[in-house]
């Protein structure tokens, strides 16, 4: 199975904004998801510029953006590419 991948913003605005925590991300999955993510930090995803994107902070799942992103509402996003 191919992992989903995870890309989260690390520019000034999303890292201050809650993205040094999502970040750890792997230590707070629970357990049936670990294993099945592959986390990395962007320098920036240049979403802040466009107002029509939301709110800092930024992450791609597997290449959907959530926008005002949390723990939680990466692992809800996670959840819902596995059972589509």
């Amino acid at each position: 199975m191919e992992k989903i991948k995870i890309s989260i913003c690390t520019g000034t605005a999303c890292f201050v904004m809650g993205a040094s925590e999502i970040m750890l991300i792997e230590d707070n999955l629970p357990e049936d998801l670990r294993g099945k993510v592959e986390v990395e930090g962007i320098t920036c995803l240049e979403k802040c510029k466009d107002s029509s994107c939301g709110k800092a902070p930024f992450v791609l799942v597997d290449g959907q953006l959530v926008q005002q992103a949390t723990v939680n509402s990466v692992i809800e996003k996670i959840r819902t590419i596995l059972n589509a």
